[in-house]
């Protein structure tokens, strides 16, 4: 078992393409939506979990910090996720915004097969564009992609709607520029956690206010929250923390939607779970069965193919919030998956 803060996203900058070598994969086999790995698999998974677990019982909860000393451990180091790399290859440059330009981060490869809009996950209130270079050059490495990840605008300091806001004008500006700044106007959207949340709704923001609906060929899915008022498993789960947990997630809405009630927090513009979805692209949808946004990431999958879109759900045993970036077995399948899915989305013209 590699040590936590390490990534498996490493050694696959030079991982052989999914679609082209899979018997290279790990045994496998996908019995409908949960994906059934080996046993091997699955202990070091439950050791990486209890080193995990113990990490981050020996911290005080995120939910019981400052955010902003959260934010300033992370930048500096101290923090169960380890220390931020970044990558000389990765350039930063602004657009026009609803209210102040846009920062983008860009990693952009020789070759452009097609252009990722990435978002970034942490809560809608901590994390940053510049915070994940190494998975933003492995995708453009492994996907031939030009990835593009917002820096929106955070929580509490600047609650709903600002992130979405900044979200959809980074999408609206890559629809209208992308053949133009990087050669392709293949668009796949997507990110983790809340970042997933961001990708769905500006998704619904470029179909109704713009109507531009097939204009991103794809949208990556990763452990998203889809009900920020919160779906059983996540209201269920408990003070257990495993990265989030029922007390976290209510810390992180509470700044997203600060002084609303569940009621208005299900609205379709905060919550895309109760969203009309039609004429969304084909998405992927990827949580692990030890998180607490499993339901979220259920029912949207199935909305979504009830819209009558295109649906892949994988979901993945012994793994928590956040899991893909871990060095395990388990992540590095469902990397590859996912980089596997890019690449068909890059080329389903």
């Amino acid at each position: 078992m590699l040590a936590v803060g390490q990534s498996p996203w490493t050694p696959l900058v030079t991982a052989v393409p999914v679609s082209q070598n899979r018997e290279k994969l790990p045994s496998c086999l996908m019995t409908d939506s949960f994906v059934q790995v080996t046993s091997e698999m699955i202990e070091e998974s439950k050791k990486q979990n209890a080193a995990l677990e113990e990490l981050l019982a020996g911290m005080p909860p995120v939910h019981t910090v400052d955010v902003e000393v959260t934010r300033l451990q992370r930048e500096s180091g101290p923090s169960w996720a380890g220390p931020i790399a970044r990558s000389g290859r990765a350039i930063t440059r602004s657009i026009p915004g609803p209210n102040r330009p846009v920062e983008l981060r860009m990693v952009v490869p020789e070759r452009v097969d097609g252009v990722f809009l990435h978002i970034h996950g942490g809560g809608w209130a901590l994390g940053a564009a510049d915070q994940q270079d190494l998975l933003l050059t492995t995708v453009a490495d492994a996907a031939h992609a030009a990835v593009v990840s917002v820096d929106y605008r955070l929580a509490p300091e600047h609650p709903f709607p600002a992130g979405p806001d900044d979200c959809e004008a980074a999408a609206q500006w890559l629809v209208e520029h992308s053949e133009e700044e990087f050669g392709s106007s293949q668009l796949m959207i997507g990110g983790e956690s809340a970042g997933a949340h961001l990708s769905v709704l500006t998704l619904l923001r470029l179909r109704d206010r713009h109507g531009i609906a097939g204009a991103f060929a794809g949208a990556n899915l990763v452990f998203g929250v889809y009900d920020v008022a919160m779906t059983p498993s996540a209201r269920s789960w408990g003070e257990r923390n495993l990265v989030i947990s029922t007390p976290i997630m209510a810390w992180f809405a509470d700044m997203f939607v600060p002084g609303t009630t569940d009621e208005e927090r299900r609205s379709p513009d905060v919550s895309p779970l109760y969203a009309d979805l039609h004429d969304m692209p084909p998405a992927m949808f990827t949580v692990g069965m030890l998180d607490p946004l499993l339901d979220d990431n259920l029912f949207m999958a199935a909305r979504w193919q009830a819209a009558h879109n295109e649906s892949t759900l994988r979901v993945y045993p012994e793994s928590v919030h956040g899991f893909i970036r871990f060095p395990t077995g388990i992540a590095m399948l469902a990397i590859q998956l996912m980089l596997d899915f890019a690449r068909t989305t890059f080329h389903s013209e």
